[in-house]
């Protein structure tokens, strides 16, 4: 089975029923359906085909989900953009991929306009919001094209997705997706849609994180409507569950905690929430511990998983968040709530291993190496980064190094490739490193992530300054301010005399961690 198949299944069973709600408007399965064959024709009379990138730059949307499926019904796949992305990361991507067209939001546009002289391979742009000169109108594009179905023969091992991610090096890596990467989760742990079941799925994970695209193809194919929100904002949130009575809900921890300690949460009736599921960074204990008693009519689900992965691959479910049993059966319920990410999915296969490869028993301390249908192949156009992310047998290195217990839960004990996660963003320190380095007052920096309450981890820079230079904490966080995507910039700065180094003359991340990682 196909993604295609999945809009098209609901669409069979539940045509007048709401998909996808957005910002007042509401647009049912078949309408979803029509305007997605409509915008798929006029993208082929421009001539994208089977093959083609289609790269799209805005904050959620109901035309996300339409770009999405027009794209697919061509065999082409779609490029989700960071859209807190700085123009030269953006311009990077596009060129990696070699993207058509450019589907922009308004907000970006102007960036967009200063882009194309360095966009070698975009033919075609298109203004998501309004008209503009130089760019086709969505909405004319819509109206334009036929509402015949498009004939397209598609493989469920067809790329659908090419999504990119941060790393440890500088430039982020393009994942690429098939049809089977969403596929195999969706009919494993989704219900079709059914004429009598109506449940609707509040959607505030950007759409370019792969955690909000498989959250919106499950929706569709389970005849969910979904309730997408541009971004997150506490009381809109809590708002629009109580207005659109959403049954789902997925958070970062972050947002999780603003829920929670909003003094405003008791002015919303939020009893319509059944499953609220929460991942892509780590969840202190305090904050889900709270959640659990203030909102005891939910189920929570901890999902882990990773780009490189098509999104969740453990989890940690409502029965384990649930403290009952005797004090030993207390105790390890409580712990495994504190730290775990709970067991592997059905279609997953996960071990620790040591320096070696060699698995590692219960409770000793290596990396987490996964393997599965819906595990990438490689990453695009990168033969040497795809051969450091697989072992020698063909296991992926998640770059996350824990444990597991006697019953088959994981433990993480830290990342390691010193991968930074500021609410559910990854922050590649080597990339905010070059940018210290281009300081004219900055002789030698290093980045490490420390504990932060709201945000999970906060990106801080330890500077050794030029001789005879002087600099203050402000200034340098500024400089990286105007040069890197806002949650990238370090939140705190220290001025040391050298860095730790071992003889090889590699940084001790280790010890600076210990010396300077206290939360902000």
């Amino acid at each position: 089975m196909n993604t295609l198949d999945f809009l098209s299944i609901s669409n069979a069973i539940c045509p007048d029923r709401d998909c996808v709600v957005f910002e007042g408007h509401r647009y049912t399965f078949s309408q979803v359906q029509d305007r997605s064959n409509r915008l798929a024709n006029a993208l082929a009379n421009l001539g994208i085909k089977k093959g083609d990138m289609v790269a799209i730059l805005q904050v959620n949307c109901n035309q996300y989900l339409e770009a999405y499926y027009a794209a697919t019904k061509l065999g082409a796949a779609l490029v989700p953009l960071n859209f807190r992305a700085k123009s030269d990361e953006l311009t990077y991507m596009l060129n990696n991929c070699g993207a058509v067209a450019l589907l922009v939001g308004d907000r970006y546009s102007e960036m967009v306009d200063t882009m194309r002289p360095d966009l070698a391979s975009v033919k075609h742009f298109v203004s998501i919001d309004g008209k503009r000169d130089g760019m086709h109108y969505y909405e004319d594009l819509v109206a334009s094209g036929s509402p015949d179905d498009v004939l397209t023969e598609i493989s469920e091992d067809d790329m659908t997705i090419l999504m990119y991610t941060a790393g440890t090096t500088g430039r982020p890596k393009g994942v690429p997706m098939t049809h089977n990467s969403f596929s195999i989760y969706v009919l494993e742990n989704v219900d079709p849609a059914s004429p009598d079941l109506e449940e609707r799925n509040l959607l505030t994970v950007p759409l370019y994180h792969v955690a909000g695209f498989q959250a919106m193809l499950a929706a569709v194919y389970g005849g969910r409507t979904l309730v997408m929100m541009r971004q997150f904002e506490v009381n809109e949130w809590m708002e629009t569950v109580q207005r659109e009575k959403a049954n789902r809900a997925m958070l970062v921890p972050t947002m999780l905690k603003r829920v929670i300690d909003s003094p405003d949460f008791s002015k919303y009736d939020l009893s319509s929430l059944r499953v609220i599921t929460y991942g892509a960074a780590p969840m202190p204990f305090e904050v889900i511990k709270k959640a659990i008693e203030m909102l005891p009519h939910v189920r929570f689900i901890n999902a882990f998983g990773q780009t490189e992965t098509a999104s969740t691959i453990t989890t940690l479910g409502p029965e384990d968040h649930i403290i009952t049993g005797t004090p030993e059966e207390k105790e390890k319920k409580l712990k495994r709530l504190a730290s775990s990410i709970g067991r592997p999915m059905a279609d997953v296969e996960m071990k620790v291993i040591d320096e070696q490869g060699n698995e590692l028993p219960p409770y000793e301390i290596g990396e987490f190496v996964a393997r599965g249908p819906r595990v990438m192949k490689g990453y695009f156009k990168d033969d040497e980064k795809t051969a450091k992310a697989f072992t020698s047998d063909g296991w992926l290195r998640t770059g996350d190094t824990g444990y597991r217990d006697e019953d088959g839960y994981f433990y993480l004990a830290g990342r390691g490739d010193d991968l930074i996660i500021r609410g559910g963003e990854n922050i590649s320190p080597e990339e905010v490193e070059n940018v210290l380095y281009s300081h004219p007052k900055v002789e030698e920096a290093a980045v490490i992530g420390v504990p932060d309450p709201e945000w999970g981890q906060e990106p801080k820079a330890v500077v050794v300054l030029k001789k005879g230079e002087t600099a203050t904490p402000e200034e340098i966080m500024e400089y990286c301010r105007q040069k890197l995507s806002s949650f990238k910039r370090p939140r705190a700065v220290v001025f040391v005399d050298e860095l730790p180094r071992n003889p090889m003359g590699k940084v001790l991340k280790r010890v600076l961690r210990e010396k300077y990682g206290q939360s902000l």
